[in-house]
């Protein structure tokens, strides 16, 4: 297990990491107001969050039976985390971690945001790292899953983002953009603060990409931050037919959870293709890592997720529930085809993207360290 509690920075200097006096290559400009070009402004930044992928099941981790071209490749073109954590087994403490940089008590939100309880979900006094990037010139954007509460001072649009194309509470039917876990029937599906039905029948995923294409688009010459929380692979498991007849043979439940492991990888792909086309590759940071473990639960078959020699899943506290895979790439920056074997944690990609970028953190206390001398450095 992870070690992380008092003795964590004591831990990490056992690990070498306090020690790393390498540091990375800041960009142009970093320190200075952006709006002068690619060459003097401040790096994009894509943060991808997959929803209940264990930390084996991309190629790259070693399973051999999924399709993940694109994952690959990202892990091809940046560094990979073999062991990294979250801060909670479930879906709304692990989301307020990553995006205030504290762990889940610290950011007053320890279970789930729960739909019948309107007022339960991540304070708006919380600091998110795109409340951070705004003041800096950053135009920021929320696609996809929130699962931070349904009140309108807990909304996207209230911490921080511009933009939100997305459902707000923990899955929805990728069809009908109705509450997918009980009764009753409410649709969930917001543009900004708004419900919006002008999408009904469309696949979530595909209108996830097509926002993010755009805004990419929109925005292509000025600093973007752009939050994709897919709500992939967790339940229900709607794959196209094509990613399901990637497995033909395949056992279930890992067949359905495999072929929509396999529709997520396409739309990273598709989402780095937006990027590769427009030419901002090299001045854009793209992190991609898993909320948690794979689920357990009837919604799941059961399971379908390969945790190899780690117990658990999503809601426990066992390597299975908590550790998850983590990318990290911006070529000409970010060493490519690494390997990091050091332990790191999602609240860290808070201080982590603020010295990229040459921002200023907020005056709070963040539980999360500054881990890019650790990218940098080869041991």
């Amino acid at each position: 297990m992870y070690p992380y509690a008092n003795t964590r920075r004591d831990f990490l200097r056992v690990l070498g990491w306090g020690a790393a006096s390498i540091a990375l290559p800041r960009w142009t400009g970093a320190g200075q107001q952006p709006g002068g070009g690619s060459a003097g402004r401040r790096p994009n930044v894509i943060l991808v969050f997959s929803n209940d992928q264990s930390a084996l099941d991309v190629n790259c981790y070693g399973s051999k039976d999924l399709h993940t071209p694109n994952l690959d490749r990202l892990a091809a073109r940046g560094t990979r985390f073999t062991q990294f954590y979250v801060s909670s087994p479930v879906c709304s403490p692990s989301r307020a971690s990553l995006l205030t940089g504290r762990y889940p008590a610290c950011a007053e939100l320890s279970d789930n945001a729960a739909g019948h309880r309107k007022k339960a979900g991540m304070p708006a006094r919380q600091v998110t790292i795109a409340e951070m990037l705004k003041p800096a010139g950053y135009r920021t954007a929320c696609f996809g899953k929130w699962h931070l509460g349904l009140a309108p001072e807990m909304s996207p649009i209230a911490q921080g983002f511009d933009e939100f194309l997305g459902h707000k509470e923990g899955c929805i039917d990728n069809y009908s953009h109705f509450y997918h876990w009980h009764g009753p029937n409410r649709h969930d599906l917001w543009r900004n603060d708004e419900q919006t039905y002008e999408f009904e029948g469309q696949f979530f995923p595909d209108l996830v990409v097509r926002e993010a294409q755009r805004f990419i688009t929109e925005n292509k010459d000025r600093p973007f931050f752009l939050y994709l929380p897919f709500n992939m692979p967790h339940y229900p498991e709607q794959a196209p037919r094509r990613h399901r007849d990637l497995y033909p043979d395949m056992p279930m439940p890992r067949k359905s959870y495999a072929a929509f492991i396999s529709t997520l990888d396409e739309k990273i792909g598709e989402v780095i293709g937006k990027i590769d086309e427009l030419g901002l590759r090299e001045n854009t940071i793209i992190i991609f890592l898993s909320d948690h473990g794979h689920s357990a639960e009837p919604s799941a078959f059961g399971g379908g997720g390969n945790t190899g020699p780690y117990r658990g899943h999503k809601f426990t506290l066992w390597e299975g529930g908590i550790r998850v895979p983590c990318i990290i790439s911006c070529p000409a920056h970010i060493p490519e085809n690494e390997v990091r074997n050091q332990t790191a944690h999602s609240i860290d990609w808070f201080p982590t993207i603020a010295a990229l970028c040459g921002v200023r953190l907020p005056d709070r206390t963040l539980d999360g360290k500054d881990v890019s001398p650790l990218i940098a450095s080869s041991t």
